[in-house]
Parts: structure tokens; C-alpha cells; sequence
């Protein structure tokens, strides 16, 4: 009977890599709640993650960073949650979830930017680790091949990808991954507490310069970012299983975690960028092989970059094979990585933010309010167009989010000025991005959704 049940298991995580969109049966659905707290907690965590904590720590200061940190998690695992819990009762992945919504046309404008966010971020994970593994290959061995390792990442996580969630959580995460990041970051976080004076800098203030809510819209930015991506997974959880609790929890865990050791290495001395970061780990945590152990998680990272990439293209077009989407994603990502500038991090991850912060507002109002928690497969799947109407709430947040925070290419934010201060007359940025965009956005999306009607879709 045992091996029955094994036999079961090892046909399920074969079948899962390339399961398309349609709902996940019953059967197929192995996940539970430890599951998601285990793969989740391993996404919040990773080099690229202290990178963004170290973008607030000079100005906001040690005690204002944390408070920081802790508002902008619990603020991101909220709407973390929600979409977890509603790839769990549909079973399908985030961008169909937004067919009742947008029309079954309209969800191809947030699958198609997903999948160039994804795509970048896919590059960004491939540059980062390409490069702090080439910091510790020419500490441990005196190799200098930035260029071999970014191509040796990149197999490693198209790889995985091509395993599939089931495959990673089950046979790489639950039985090696999570353990060596667990062992490593436990033992980096002790030697950089061992290696700063927590005393004097929680007394320090800040530089300055940031307003305390953008920082926040900093930290909440890495969960948004995941959003488009969680559906993709909870869909493989059994139905009885509480996914939502273990995928924020496990998610805010490490999130706070990784911030928190960024903040901390940049007031320690460390630069903060990617080089600079794996520099200081490798200085304070006295080795290189600590941080190819924290390497191994971030690798996870790019998997699900990689995967959720191919399936958000499967919303667009159902025929495509998953596993040829996946292989051209990694490569791509590949070539970008090779020639990438990472200079405007935050700006990047401030434009992910105005994209989907609104939306999923948008999506909160219209699943959990209007439809009480569930479309079901026939709204899921209805042949419609575009619901025109439904694009609103998403634009005038989107509009927000910028006048709050102004943030893009130069000629962008030129024009947001020129619309809100040359031709309306008023301030800008909105409060003096003192407010932040996070908050403002999802909340006007949010209510202009309930307060609009659902809107004709047009074929």
C-alpha cells in the first residue's frame, strides 16, 4: 500500500510540470499549508532581497528601518494571502484568476506584463548570483569567470523549473534546499549581529532624505511582486489545507528576516549592491562556502521566476507547450543577464509596484466583495472579451501610485508633472510622497471597483 502511495506521488510530480490552466483536480492536489509556509518562506529569502533593505537603511536609520520593514511586510502578506486563498478554491493559476474580472481578452494585458516582469526579474536573480558566486570563486578557487557561472545558473534553474512546484517543494526544498538556507542565514545573521555595535546604532538617526511610507512602499514591493505568482502554486494544495496562513507567514518570516540583515550589513559598513552585500557576507561570515550555501536558495527564486513566466504565457495562448516556454524564458533572461544594469533597481522595483499594486485592489474588490470568494470554472472560463470598464479602477490607481511617488523613465515623470502641476494645479508629487503610493493606489482601486458596475465585455 506504501508503495502504492509512493508510486502515486512520483506520477503526480511528473504530471505537474506541465499541467496547463485548467482547474488542478482534486487528486492532483499534494500540496498543504507546511508546503507553501516551506516554499514561501525559501522565495522571501535571498541576496537580492538585503539589497533592498540596504536602499532604506541610510536614511531611515536601525529602529525606523525595522519599523519600516515590519509595517511594509504585514502590509504585502495581506493581499499575499488573499491570492493564495484563491488559487486554492479555483485551482488555477494568478492570471486567470483575472478573466471574471478584465474578460478572458482583457487578462492578456496583465499576463503579458507579468511575463516581462518575470522575465527581469528572471535576469536580475541570474545577474545577482552569477555574480556574488564569481566574489566566492575567486576567494575559494582564484577563478574569475562571472560569465561561466552565469551560465551554469541558468541551467541550474531552468532546470528546476522544468521539475515544477511539486517536484521542488517535495524532492529539493523539504529535503536539501531549506535546510542548507535555513543553516546559512542562521549563521550570518549571528556573525553580522556579532560584528556591529546594535547599541549605538539603534540610538544613530538617519540621513534622511526618504520619506518613512516610501520606505514602507519598499518593503511591500517584494511581496507584490510575488502576487502574480502565487495562485500558480496554492493551486496544488489539497482543498482541506490552510495555504493561505502557511504562504504569508512563511513568506513575512523571511521577508522581515532578509531586510532586516540588509539594513544591518549597510550601517556596518557594507556597499549596497549585490557585489558589495555577498562581499560583506563573505567577509563577516568568515567563508565563501557560506555564501554558495545562501546562493543555493536564491536559486529557487529564479525557478519559480522561470515557471510562472511560462504559465502566465499559457493564459495567452492555452496550446503552447509549458516546457518549451520555459527553456526560451531561461535563455532570454540569460542574454539580458550577460548585458545587464542594475543601477536602477529601485526604479524597477517602484514600476512593478504601480502595476500591480492597483490591480490586485482591484481583484480584492471583485473576488472577495462582489463574487464572495469564489467564480467558479464556468466564469473562469466564459468566452468574453474585454470588460472595459474594469480597466478603470486599475488605470486611476496605476495614475496614483505615480503622482504619489513619481518613479520610471525621465520623460514619464515629466509627464505626470506637467499633468498634475501644469494642467490641474496641483502639488506634486502627491503630499510630498510623504503618504507613500501603496496605500493610496490598492485603496482607490479597490473602492472605485465596488463603486463601478462589473461592466459589458466586448468580444
Amino acid at each position: 500500500m506504501a508503495r502504492a502511495g509512493e508510486r502515486l506521488e512520483r506520477l503526480l510530480e511528473r504530471e505537474a510540470p506541465t499541467w496547463g490552466i485548467r482547474p488542478v483536480p482534486r487528486e492532483r492536489r499534494r500540496l498543504s499549508g507546511l508546503d507553501m509556509a516551506v516554499l514561501w518562506g525559501d522565495l522571501s529569502v535571498g541576496l537580492l532581497v538585503m539589497v533592498t533593505g540596504a536602499l532604506i537603511a541610510p536614511a531611515l536609520g536601525l529602529r525606523t528601518s525595522l519599523l519600516a520593514i515590519v509595517v511594509g511586510t504585514a502590509l504585502g502578506c495581506l493581499p499575499l494571502a488573499l491570492v493564495a486563498l484563491a488559487g486554492q478554491r479555483e485551482g488555477v493559476p494568478t492570471m486567470v484568476l483575472f478573466r471574471p474580472l478584465l474578460g478572458a481578452r482583457g487578462s492578456i494585458l496583465p499576463s503579458v506584463l507579468n511575463l516581462l516582469q518575470l522575465v527581469g526579474w528572471t535576469a536580475v536573480e541570474f545577474w545577482a548570483i552569477g555574480e556574488v558566486a564569481n566574489v566566492a570563486s575567486i576567494r575559494l578557487l582564484g577563478l574569475d569567470a562571472r560569465n561561466l557561472w552565469l551560465a551554469v545558473v541558468a541551467v541550474v534553474c531552468t532546470t528546476l523549473a522544468l521539475g515544477g512546484p511539486v517536484l521542488v517543494v517535495r524532492r529539493w526544498l523539504e529535503r536539501f534546499g531549506i535546510y542548507v538556507l535555513l543553516a546559512s542565514a542562521g549563521w550570518i545573521t549571528v556573525e553580522v549581529v556579532r560584528g556591529v555595535e546594535i547599541g549605538a546604532l539603534w540610538r544613530a538617526s538617519g540621513e534622511g532624505g526618504m520619506p518613512f511610507w516610501l520606505a514602507v512602499d519598499l518593503v511591500v514591493v517584494m511581496p507584490i511582486s510575488w502576487l502574480p505568482l502565487v495562485a500558480d502554486y496554492t493551486r496544488f494544495t489539497r482543498p482541506e489545507a490552510r495555504a493561505a496562513v502557511g504562504t504569508s507567514l512563511g513568506y513575512a518570516a523571511g521577508n522581515a528576516w532578509f531586510y532586516a540583515l540588509g539594513v544591518l550589513l549597510v550601517l556596518g559598513g557594507a556597499a549596497g549592491d549585490a557585489v558589495g552585500i555577498g562581499s560583506a557576507v563573505v567577509a563577516t561570515a568568515g567563508g565563501a562556502l557560506v555564501l554558495l550555501a545562501l546562493l543555493v536558495g536564491e536559486s529557487d527564486n529564479a525557478f519559480a521566476d522561470i515557471y510562472s513566466a511560462a504559465i502566465s504565457t499559457q493564459n495567452v495562448a492555452p496550446g503552447v507547450p509549458q516546457r518549451a516556454v520555459v527553456l526560451v524564458v531561461g535563455a532570454v533572461a540569460l542574454g539580458l543577464a550577460l548585458a545587464l544594469d542594475v543601477e536602477r533597481y529601485e526604479v524597477f522595483l517602484l514600476l512593478i509596484g504601480s502595476v500591480f499594486v492597483p490591480l490586485f485592489g482591484s481583484f480584492a474588490a471583485d473576488w472577495l466583495v462582489r463574487s464572495g470568494g469564489r467564480y467558479g470554472e464556468r466564469r473562469l472560463f466564459a468566452p468574453t472579451g474585454v470588460r472595459w470598464l474594469a480597466l478603470v479602477p486599475w488605470l486611476v490607481g496605476l495614475v496614483l501610485y505615480h503622482w504619489s511617488v513619481p518613479t520610471g523613465p525621465q520623460g514619464w515623470v515629466d509627464a505626470m508633472e506637467t499633468l498634475f502641476q501644469g494642467w490641474l494645479g496641483l502639488p506634486f508629487p502627491l503630499f510630498g510622497s510623504a503618504i507613500g503610493a501603496s496605500v493610496p493606489s490598492f485603496t482607490a482601486a479597490f473602492a472605485l471597483t465596488l463603486l463601478l458596475p462589473s461592466g459589458r465585455s466586448t468580444r
